[in-house]
C-alpha cells in the first residue's frame, strides 16, 4: 500500500482508495507538481528479488558476537562496507572474499523483481532517465544487464567510491545527466543506504518495503525518512503519475 511523507512546502490531501488510515499524503494541491527527469534504482532487493542472506553474510564476516553487538548499535542496519574500510589490509581482503562468495551464490538465483520490467518500460515511454546505484560489484551489474535486457546509465557499483549511503554516487549521476538532485527520485529497499543516499543528495526518495518491516517501532526515530513508501514496484507508476510532472 502506498504511503508518503510530505516534503517541505508541498501540501497534500489523502487519496482514500490508495491510502491506509495512518497514511498522510498523495496529490499535491496548492503547488505545482515537482518535475522528475530521472529515476535512480537500487539493484539487490529492488530491481532483483533478494537472494543474499545478509545476516548470514555479516556473521561470516564479523563473527556472531561482533555482529550482535554492532546490530544493537545500528538498528536500521549494518554498513558492512564502511566498517571493513577501517580494518587492516589483510582483514579487508578476507572480508571481501567472504562477501564476494555470497554474491556469486546470489547470481546463480538472480530473478527480476515483479513489476520492474513494466515500470522501466513506462519510464522509457516517458523518456525518463534510468540510473542504478548498488553496493554490489560491477560484475553483478553487467550480468544483470545481460540477463534481463535492461539498460541503466550510469550504473554505479561499489567500485565507485565513496559508495552509498554517501550521496556521492547519486550526485555523480545528477551531474552526468545535467539535472538537479530535486529532479530525481531514488528508489530502493534500504532505509540506511538508499533513503539516506537520496536524502543527503537532495533527491526525492521512495522506500520499497514489501513486508512492512520498516513499520517496526525501532525505525520510528531514524533521522532520514523516505518521502514515499511502497510495498511493490507495481505501485511506483501510479505514484509517479500522481505526484510528479513527468515531462522529460
Amino acid at each position: 500500500m502506498l504511503k508518503s511523507i510530505p516534503r517541505p512546502l508541498i501540501f497534500f490531501r489523502p487519496l482514500m482508495s490508495q491510502m491506509t488510515p495512518s497514511s498522510t499524503a498523495t496529490f499535491t494541491t496548492t503547488t505545482q507538481k515537482p518535475h522528475i527527469r530521472g529515476v535512480v534504482f537500487d539493484m539487490d532487493g529492488t530491481l532483483t528479488v533478494p537472494v543474499i542472506d545478509f545476516p548470514a553474510m555479516y556473521k561470516a564476516v564479523l563473527g556472531d558476537q561482533q555482529y550482535l553487538s554492532i546490530k544493537s548499535q545500528y538498528p536500521s542496519g549494518i554498513d558492512i562496507l564502511h566498517l571493513i574500510e577501517t580494518w587492516d589490509p589483510l582483514q579487508q581482503q578476507k572480508a571481501y572474499e567472504i562477501i564476494a562468495d555470497f554474491e556469486r551464490q546470489g547470481l546463480d538465483h538472480l530473478q527480476i523483481m515483479p513489476g520492474a520490467t513494466q515500470l522501466c518500460g513506462f519510464l522509457d515511454s516517458k523518456n525518463i532517465r534510468k540510473g542504478l546505484i548498488t553496493r554490489n560489484v560491477k560484475t553483478s551489474v553487467d550480468i544483470f544487464h545481460l540477463k534481463f535486457g535492461m539498460t541503466f546509465s550510469p550504473a554505479l557499483s561499489r567500485e565507485f567510491r565513496p559508495c552509498k549511503p554517501d550521496p556521492a554516487p547519486l550526485l555523480h549521476i545528477c551531474s552526468t545527466w545535467e539535472v538537479l538532485p530535486d529532479e530525481v527520485i531514488m528508489i530502493g529497499d534500504s532505509l540506511k543506504d538508499d533513503v539516506v543516499c537520496g536524502k543527503k543528495a537532495g533527491a526525492y526518495t521512495c522506500l520499497l518495503d514489501e513486508t512492512g518491516r520498516y513499520d517496526s517501532p525501532e525505525y520510528a526515530s531514524v533521522e532520514h525518512k523516505p518521502d514515499f513508501t511502497v510495498s511493490s514496484l507495481t505501485e511506483v507508476q501510479s505514484l509517479l503519475e500522481t505526484q510528479f510532472d513527468l515531462r522529460p
